[in-house]
C-alpha cells in the first residue's frame, strides 16, 4: 500500500499535547507502511499566523523525533486555490452570497422559531445578475459558498468504521470570505489532491466536515483519501487542549525536563488498548500500534502517569545515552549515573541529587541521635571500601547499640545525605568515601 499522510497545524501558537496526538499518529502510520509524511502549515490566517510559531512547530516535532519528508506552506500556494476556485465557479458549485452576518443571524433565529433547522436557505442562488450588480454597487462584497449535493455521503473510517454524513442537513459551507481570503476547507482539499495524500488521520471533531470535503474532492475530480478519526486527548479535568485557553505546550514540557519519548507515548497511547509503558523508540510504537486499538471512548491525560513513565525511561537509560547531558551539567562518571538514575522523575533532578555526593549539603542530625552518630563515626571502617562495607558497619553498630531498623538506618541516611529518601546507601557509601563520611558525621 502506497501511503502519504499529512499533518496540518495552524502556526498561531505553540502546539500542545492535543496537537501532538495527530502529528504522531500520522507519523506512526507512515512509518508502519513505509510511507511519506508531509508537514503542511495552514498559515492562510495572516492576522494570527507567524513564522516564529511555524519554526516553533518544526522544532517541537524534531524534539519529539518526527522528521517530515516534505514541508509546504499554504501561504505560498494561493495560485492553486485560485485555479480550483475558478473551476468550481465555472461548474456552478461555488456561488456568491451578499448577506451580512447580522442578516444571517436573523435568518437562523427565524428558522429556529419556526422549528426548522437553521441552515442557509440558498437565497443567493435566486439573485439575478442585476441584483448582484445592485448589491455590489451598494458596497457589498460577496462571500462564496459551495453548493452541496445534499445527500448521504458514506465513507469507511480507518478507526470508526463505516460512517454516513448527510449533507442535506448542512448549510452550504462558506469557502471564501468577503475579503477574498480562503477558509480552511478549500485549500485543504486542493493540497490533499496536489500532494497525493492517501490517508487523512485527524481528530474525531472533524467527522462532520468529511461529507463536505468528499463532495469538494469529487467536484474537483480528485481522488478521495481514506479518512481516520481518532478520539481526542483531554486534560486531567476532561477539557480539550486549546491554544486559545493557554493549554500547556509541548515546549513547556520540554523545558520542565520531560523526555520526548514520554511525551510522545502519553500523547498517543492514552485512549488505546496498548499500555502506556516504556518503548525503545517511536518506531517500536509504530510497529505495535494498529488503529483498531484506538478506543471510541475518551482519552484523558494523567500527569501522574506521565511522571511515572518519564521516571521509568530514566531508570532504564544507559550511561552512554545520558553522558552528553551529564557532561553539560558538569557531572562525569558512569557510577554516579547508575547510583542516582533510580531516583529521578525528570533528568534535571539529577542536579539536586548530585549534591548528596558532591555537595554542598547540610547533614540533618536530631539531638537524640548525636551520641549514636558520634559512635558511628568512631566505628567507621578503614578504606578500601566496596559494597559490603555498609553491611559490616551497620551490623557492628547494631550489635554495639542495640538499634535496628529505622532507628538504625534513618539517622545515618539523614546525616550522610540530608534526606530521608534516596539511593541505596551501600552503593552511596563507596562513592562518598571515608573522608566525606567523616566530615558529615558529628
Amino acid at each position: 500500500m502506497s501511503v502519504t499522510v499529512r499533518w496540518a497545524p495552524s502556526p498561531t501558537g505553540r502546539i500542545h499535547l492535543g496537537n501532538a496526538r495527530p502529528a504522531l499518529l500520522n507519523w506512526f502510520f507512515a512509518r508502519r507502511h513505509g510511507g511519506r509524511y508531509v508537514l503542511r502549515m495552514d498559515d492562510t490566517d495572516l492576522a494570527r499566523s507567524t513564522r516564529e510559531f511555524a519554526d516553533g512547530i518544526e522544532e517541537d516535532l524534531a524534539w519529539l523525533g518526527v522528521t517530515p519528508d516534505l514541508l509546504v506552506r499554504q501561504s505560498e500556494r494561493t495560485d492553486l486555490y485560485d485555479t480550483a476556485r475558478d473551476r468550481l465557479i465555472a461548474a456552478g458549485r461555488l456561488y456568491p452570497c451578499y448577506e451580512t452576518e447580522d442578516e444571517l443571524d436573523r435568518k437562523r433565529s427565524r428558522a429556529r422559531l419556526l422549528g426548522k433547522p437553521p441552515i442557509y436557505d440558498r437565497a443567493a442562488l435566486e439573485l439575478s445578475a442585476e441584483d448582484r450588480a445592485r448589491l455590489e454597487a451598494e458596497g457589498r462584497k460577496p462571500h462564496w459558498r459551495f453548493k452541496l449535493d445534499g445527500r448521504p455521503v458514506q465513507f469507511d473510517d480507518l478507526i470508526k468504521g463505516p460512517q454516513t454524513v448527510n449533507t442535506a442537513s448542512m448549510s452550504d459551507p462558506v469557502l471564501i470570505r468577503a475579503d477574498g481570503s480562503y477558509l480552511y476547507t478549500l485549500p485543504s482539499v486542493v493540497d490533499d489532491i496536489d500532494l497525493g495524500i492517501t490517508h487523512v488521520i485527524r481528530g474525531e471533531d472533524h467527522v462532520s466536515n468529511t461529507g463536505t470535503q468528499i463532495e469538494i474532492f469529487e467536484a474537483l475530480c480528485g481522488p478521495v483519501p481514506t479518512f481516520g478519526h481518532h478520539n481526542l486527548l483531554t486534560d486531567a479535568q476532561g477539557q480539550g487542549f486549546s491554544k486559545r485557553l493557554g493549554s500547556q505546550s509541548v515546549r513547556d514540557f520540554r523545558e520542565e525536563g520531560y523526555e520526548p519519548l514520554a511525551i510522545a507515548t502519553v500523547a498517543t497511547l492514552t485512549g488505546t488498548s496498548l499500555p502506556v509503558e516504556p518503548y525503545a523508540s517511536l518506531d517500536a510504537i509504530a510497529e505495535r500500534l494498529d488503529f483498531s486499538m484506538v478506543s471510541h471512548g475518551s482519552a484523558r491525560f494523567d500527569p501522574a502517569e506521565l511522571d511515572g513513565l518519564n521516571a521509568k525511561l530514566l531508570h532504564a537509560m544507559p550511561y552512554d545515552e545520558a553522558a552528553p547531558r551529564l557532561s553539560s551539567m558538569g557531572l562525569e562518571g558512569e557510577a554516579i549515573w547508575l547510583l542516582l538514575r533510580e531516583n529521578l522523575v525528570k533528568f534535571p533532578d539529577i542536579a539536586e541529587w548530585s549534591k548528596i555526593l558532591l555537595g554542598p549539603m547540610e547533614p540533618v542530625i536530631a539531638p537524640e541521635d548525636q551520641d549514636f552518630l558520634a559512635l558511628a563515626k568512631a566505628l567507621l571502617p578503614p578504606e578500601p571500601w566496596d559494597e559490603t562495607t555498609w553491611g559490616h558497619w551497620t551490623e557492628t553498630l547494631k550489635t554495639t547499640t542495640g538499634r535496628k531498623g529505622k532507628a538504625l538506618f534513618l539517622p545515618l541516611r539523614m546525616a550522610l545525605t540530608g534526606r530521608h529518601d534516596g539511593p541505596e546507601l551501600k552503593s552511596l557509601l563507596v562513592l562518598l568515601g571515608r573522608k566525606a563520611c567523616l566530615d558529615r558525621l558529628p
